[in-house]
């Protein structure tokens, strides 16, 4: 029995408040990798990313009824005042309540690599975007006032220590003089100390009389202007500092640095870049000491995929470099097609050491791999017709509100109606209002179901998970957020989950064996439309373990290793993978068939590669049926003596018959072995040797020529060749 065909391919909604959710849940730094071949989807489901976490924002904050309540977002004179004082007079304490504020706000700035492709250092646009983005949100005079009295190098330096006390402010002091006071007490006295002099003082100097008592007076003058010259001058510092940092701010700084080359060359550039970002993150800090709520800035990069390759690399460095720290307040979206990414991180010059490829480059960076699966024949349906109809695409800058956005939509916007000249379309415009309604979760109850599903990682007693479990902490960060993705996009498509123990064990086996589950994928699916081709083939039904279809295409995989052997090389230890499936955990293809509407941690590319070989070995196949040749699993369960019969067939000379017995050339050595061997063996003339070789390996040769690295990088896009040497 054939399987079912899933159609019903979640909508870019769900996965969009899948991944929302999920990123409301874990702890920062992380950097997700968004995964699409589709630049417009990524697009979609970034701005719904957005809705949905601002969305979640607004709940907390509702759902909030303590006090203090967090501080309006909006501008005001008062928190502007409260906002400077605090800068100038205070310091934040870091104390367990304010270190554990459960209401947030999220900050995304959009980086388009594309608008910065011109910059000889990209990652130096990056930060520069951040820090313009920072100084809109929160005001430049007060990141000024930041700079300048409040952030101090050495003090961060220092580990951060939580105090138990209730208050979050302490003042600065100078002695045991708070310094507000001081200055207070300054002022009060200066004004008592002024005014007299101002009224009666100046009068006596008039006078041309020199005597003792106007000589007095001229005195305690000066020294009372010495006295108020001293603060008058701190202040005049004061505002020169600041409108030096509010006129020549870090992003003229950074460009300076780009321009000089031997400041560049040096590193020092990512020295003060490295500076400036421990700066930002520090005055978020005081910012969420000040709004009582935890601040998030989601970085959202896209269009990386379309630069150089070394400038690539260079971004993903910086990612991993600068906004990664352990108290970095920084969520990265990395929203790319994987496949083309790889293949430009490959091409960079002394990108990767030997042993490496472009994945584990990638792997060292991403904590959240979310891989968005094709379009479903009815989204592909809904995009071509709204398409044919002249509806335009919506613009990258649309304003947000509460509504969210699919790639079905995108097509489906008027266009503006100012635009007179604009093209009859080709069928009559529809409205399209349908919007996406959120599902109503018990977000407790799937807590407690993700909670489950992760008590089977590390229970010794209850799974047998945790053997499986790599022992890099880069991949257990992944199977933790995966697990929440997967377990939020069942419950959002109201699925029944299955056990939690299974969802925990898919997304360790993708996770570790993604080349090995890649391949059973392309089976599955490449079974299913040859039943659709031909109802006589017997495709894998539900029932059937995916072990099984593994084991029975395993020596195809074998026959193509020289091709895919990068992709093997990420798959872990291939004698775990069979006790995994055929012990622990027996899934079927049925199960298959219903986690891959879930599945988000599989980079697709690996299978969009398997395809292409398993495409040409179709070819092959080909040839073979058309010069009526023995096919590989034949021939690889003959023996010499079946290879004599077909030989004899073939009606070739005894002799060759002789030595095939003699040398005991069996099925596996003629598919395995090389084939200038075997004809040196046999020592057959040109013509027998084609005859032979048509009838037991088919039209094209069983082992490739040699090529050249360029040739073979520009074929083989998941073959990483790196131009330096490193790497194969």
């Amino acid at each position: 029995m054939a399987i079912e065909k899933v159609t019903d391919i979640p909508s870019d909604n769900v996965y969009a408040y899948a991944l929302s959710k999920t990123l409301t849940k874990v702890s920062s730094p992380v950097t997700v990798g968004l995964y699409s071949e589709c630049h417009n989807r990524i697009n979609m489901l970034l701005k719904n990313i957005e809705v949905h976490m601002n969305q979640e924002g607004k709940r907390r904050e509702e759902k909030y009824t303590k006090e203090p309540k967090p501080r309006s977002v909006k501008p005001s004179i008062s928190n502007l005042l409260s906002l400077i004082f605090r800068l100038i007079f205070c310091r934040p304490v870091w104390t367990e309540q304010n270190q554990s504020m459960k209401n947030i706000r999220y900050l995304f700035v959009r980086f388009s690599a594309w608008h910065f492709a011109g910059s000889d250092l990209l990652w130096a646009g990056l930060v520069m975007q951040l820090s313009k983005a920072l100084q809109h949100s929160f005001g430049k005079l007060q990141l000024a006032l930041f700079r300048i009295v409040q952030y101090d190098e050495e003090e961060d330096a220092r580990k951060k220590m939580i105090e138990d006390i209730p208050k979050n402010w302490r003042s600065k002091k100078l002695g045991c003089i708070p310094i507000w006071a001081l200055i207070l007490m300054t002022f009060i006295g200066s004004l008592l100390i002024l005014v007299p002099l101002i009224i009666f003082g100046f009068s006596y100097l008039k006078g041309d009389q020199q005597n003792e008592e106007s000589s007095s007076y001229g005195v305690i003058e000066g020294f009372a202007i010495t006295a108020l010259g001293v603060p008058a001058v701190a202040a005049l510092r004061f505002i020169i500092l600041l409108l030096k940092n509010l006129i020549l701010n870090q992003d003229l700084k950074i460009r300076q640095g780009l321009d000089n080359k031997k400041v560049s060359e040096q590193l020092g550039l990512m020295h003060e870049v490295r500076k400036e970002m421990r700066l930002l993150c520090c005055f978020i800090f005081f910012m969420e000491i000040f709004e009582r709520r935890r601040i998030r800035v989601v970085l959202e990069i896209t269009n990386l995929d379309r630069c150089t390759p070394k400038k690539i690399v260079g971004v993903l460095d910086a990612i991993n470099i600068l906004l990664s720290d352990d108290e970095s307040p920084f969520i990265s979206v990395l929203a790319v097609d994987p496949e083309v990414l790889v293949r430009q991180v490959q091409q960079a010059e002394d990108c990767l050491r030997k042993r490496n490829t472009a994945y584990d480059f990638l792997d060292r960076i991403i904590t959240l791999p979310f891989t968005v699966p094709p379009l479903s024949d009815t989204s592909k349906s809904s995009v071509f017709e709204n398409i044919v109809r002249g509806q335009s695409e919506i613009p990258e800058e649309i304003p947000l509100e509460t509504r969210v956005f699919s790639v079905e939509d995108e097509y489906s916007e008027r266009c503006d109606e100012t635009k007179e000249d604009q093209e009859m379309p080709l069928i009559a415009k529809k409205a399209n209002n349908e919007t996406f309604a959120v599902a109503e979760l018990n977000l407790e109850d799937v807590d407690r179901f993700i909670e489950s599903a992760f008590s089977f990682i590390f229970s010794k007693d209850t799974s047998k998970l945790n053997k499986y479990l790599s022992g890099d902490t880069m991949s257990m960060r992944r199977v933790i957020n995966s697990i929440r993705v997967t377990i939020m996009i069942m419950e959002t498509r109201k699925l029944e989950p299955p056990h939690p123990e299974k969802i925990a064990a898919w997304v360790v086996l993708l996770d570790r064996w993604p080349c090995r589950v890649s391949w059973i994928l392309q089976c599955v699916e490449d079974d299913q439309q040859s039943y659709e081709i031909d109802d006589s083939f017997c495709a894998a039904d539900a029932t059937k373990t995916i072990w099984e279809v593994f084991n029975y295409n395993s020596l195809e995989l074998c026959m193509i290793e020289h091709a895919v052997e990068n992709f093997l090389e990420r798959d872990g230890d291939p004698e775990l993978f069979e006790i995994f499936l055929r012990k622990d955990f027996k899934f079927t293809v049925g199960e298959l068939e219903m986690f891959k509407l879930c599945t988000v941690n599989l980079n697709y590319s690996i299978k969009k590669e398997l395809a292409r070989v398993r495409g040409r070995r179709r070819l092959r196949r080909a040839g073979r049926n058309a010069f009526q040749s023995i096919s590989s699993r034949t021939l690889m369960n003959m023996n010499p003596e079946d290879i004599c019969q077909e030989m004899s067939k073939l009606s070739l000379p005894e002799k060759y018959l002789e030595t095939v017995r003699t040398n005991f050339i069996d099925g596996r050595t003629i598919l395995f072995g090389d084939p200038k061997d075997i004809r040196q063996v046999l020592q057959m003339t040109l013509g027998e040797w084609m005859t032979f070789k048509f009838h037991f390996l088919g039209v094209m040769p069983s082992s490739r020529p040699a090529q050249p690295q360029s040739h073979l990088a520009a074929t083989n896009p998941g073959v990483v060749i790196c131009p330096s040497g490193h790497g194969r």
